[in-house]
């Protein structure tokens, strides 16, 4: 009897495999991080061509083989289209792909990551909100969820507006389905890009290329 297991979650990575597959790397909800093969994904006419790109969120059909999983089924709920189409979100996304990828472990318990890079690819896509609010958020909430979050430095503190500690106590205390109601002015967006710089700096030992990319842009747009 076959083994077939299935799991909710988005695809965060993929890597070319021989001359028509796919691993893909999936965040789900029910097994954490997994690697699986899509299996001829790189041909045009496969019914996984879309499926197994990054951002496709829906459940997957797995085959638990020996050494690895096999994708046999895919119904996506959300390609976040609106991401691959836009090439300053698209980065901002990949950058949150990336710090997902660099938290997250296989059969741990990520629902809660799971559930702010879905959020936030939402509040990305929604054009609602400032690319750098979302980008602030983001960070410090991943931080705050592994556990590594320290605070605002205390010789910090009163340099901040009031504003910055109110919104880095909100973003810590709060739900993640209730992150994304607030915006800020440039004053208090630039102190909450200063703390998250400085918490990503001391927390995440990592040099992201998206990460890079957004830096130049930012740069280039002064």
């Amino acid at each position: 009897m076959q083994d077939f297991v299935a799991v909710t979650g988005i695809v965060i990575k993929t890597i070319p495999v021989g001359e028509y597959d796919r691993s893909v790397t999936i965040l789900t909800k029910e097994r954490g991080k997994i690697s699986a093969f899509a299996r001829g994904a790189r041909r045009q006419t496969s019914r996984f061509s879309a499926a197994a790109n990054p951002f496709s969120f829906g459940t997957f059909k797995l085959f638990a083989g020996r050494n690895s999983y096999n994708i046999m089924e895919a119904d996506i709920s959300n390609y976040f289209e609106g991401l691959r189409t836009d090439y300053e979100n698209a980065c901002y996304g990949s950058y949150f792909l990336e710090i997902a990828d660099y938290y997250t472990r296989e059969n741990n318990d990520e629902k809660e990551m799971l559930r702010l890079l879905y959020q936030s690819l939402r509040a990305l896509e929604s054009g609602r909100f400032q690319g750098r609010l979302i980008r602030y958020i983001y960070e410090i909430k991943s931080i705050v969820v592994n556990g590594e979050f320290a605070g605002i430095p205390k010789e910090k503190e009163d340099d901040l507006e009031e504003a910055s500690r109110y919104a880095v106590s909100f973003i810590v205390k709060s739900s993640v389905e209730k992150l994304y109601t607030f915006t800020v002015n440039d004053k208090v967006l630039a102190q909450l890009g200063q703390i998250a710089q400085e918490s990503r700096k001391r927390t995440m030992d990592k040099s992201f290329k998206s990460l890079e990319v957004l830096d130049k842009m930012c740069v280039e747009k002064v």
